[in-house]
């Protein structure tokens, strides 16, 4: 039997990732589904199989706030929360950011009140999209446990702050078979954390989050933007690495029967397996169908995607959230993409599903693939399965 294997939940992924890298600092405030992320993990503090400091807060605000404080003062650390909490956190998310704070934090993808929802979806973490974090998605319990490595070794290569994000209750509370890396290869990987500055640091004095005026703040936030941006770079590279280490295949997107597709699907997070199966469906029925599942959604990787899609005829672009008065996230990146780094002839339709945890079955899917090759594309954005 392969002691590295077990069955987790996604919330006990992420806190056995976080006990291989042992981080200094644990703010931290407990959210529905967050929740179960920080329990498993304050068990291995009292196993004493961690000397992470967990410091128990009054809000999300006062998490991240904390967060922030210990990052600056050189303490490698990181948190984790959903829904309000991550809304609740948005004034301080900027800070963290424009302070090139590389802090961790780990979600459990929610829905957003009113009216009250505690089910999946990813309103959360598009309304932090544009806070200047690092997004990573997970599709499932493997992916959390392995992109909670790789997101802090990011944090602190790309100088910037990161989050890891799984769908919550689907993968934070289902139970799956994960392969965890030996402890030592994950200490070797992510290494130990040298802070670029600190605050505690007599020797070479530094002040965060100083007043900038008009000039000095423009050239701050254009270079903010070209660091974000570089990180994409840096993410590609680790992904390789740890691809090597784990024998698992990590990049910006997983292409899954894409090569010769006429039609195909694209979609964040844990509804990717059940497009999985509806593919392998389809093509028994000798239907070229594919998906393209991405996972690197901050910076978006605009011409990775494209060359991905290119040539493909139809296109339907799932969303689990809503921009209002607008098209949804995802769709935008898509046409984005497609529009202004190909030229390509835009044949892609926005789909919107599973609001407050609302199922999507194959059944739905395989609808969504028979409008694609008959080319029912539409301008107007569509609702799965919400009658």
């Amino acid at each position: 039997m392969d002691k590295n294997k077990l069955a987790l939940t996604g919330g006990a992924a992420m806190a056995e990732a976080l006990r291989q890298i042992n981080p200094d600092v644990f703010p931290v405030y407990p959210i529905t589904p967050q929740t179960p992320i920080v329990a498993a993990f304050a068990q291995h503090q009292a196993d004493g199989k961690v000397d992470t400091e967990i410091i128990t807060v009054e809000s999300e605000h006062s998490a991240i706030s904390a967060s922030v404080g210990s990052q600056a003062a050189g303490a490698r650390t990181v948190s984790a929360t959903s829904s309000q909490g991550l809304a609740l956190m948005n004034e301080i998310l900027y800070i963290a950011s424009g302070m090139r704070l590389p802090i961790m934090m780990l979600v459990s993808a929610r829905a957003l009140s009113a009216p009250l929802n505690i089910h999946c979806d990813h309103s959360d973490v598009m309304g932090a999209r544009d806070t200047g974090w690092i997004q990573i998605f997970s599709e499932n319990v493997q992916e959390a446990y392995d992109n909670t490595i790789i997101g802090m070794k990011l944090a602190e290569e790309s100088q910037l702050p990161v989050m890891v994000i799984m769908d919550g209750f689907i993968t934070s509370h289902s139970v799956e078979n994960a392969t965890l890396l030996p402890d030592e290869v994950v200490k070797n990987f992510v290494g130990e954390f040298v802070p670029d500055s600190s605050l505690l640091n007599s020797k070479d004095p530094k002040t965060f989050g100083t007043l900038a005026l008009s000039e000095n703040y423009f050239k701050f936030k254009i270079e903010q933007n070209s660091a974000i941006n570089l990180s994409a770079e840096k993410y590609a590279k680790l992904a390789e690495n740890f691809s090597e280490i784990s024998g698992r295949k990590k990049g910006y997107f997983e292409e899954y029967e894409l090569a010769n597709a006429e039609s195909a699907i694209v979609v964040l997070g844990s509804t990717a397996g059940t497009i999985k199966e509806t593919v392998d469906k389809l093509r028994h029925q000798g239907k070229n169908v594919g998906l393209l599942k991405i996972n690197f959604f901050r910076p978006f990787p605009h011409k990775e995607v494209a060359k991905a899609l290119d040539g493909i005829k139809n296109i339907a672009v799932f969303d689990r959230a809503m921009s209002f008065g607008t098209y949804p996230p995802l769709y935008t990146e898509i046409i984005n993409s497609l529009k202004r780094v190909t030229g390509y002839e835009l044949r892609v339709t926005s789909y919107v599903y599973g609001l407050g945890g609302k199922n999507i079955f194959q059944k739905d899917i395989e609808k969504v693939f028979n409008d694609l090759e008959k080319d029912y594309i539409s301008q107007e954005i569509k609702y799965i399965n919400h009658e």
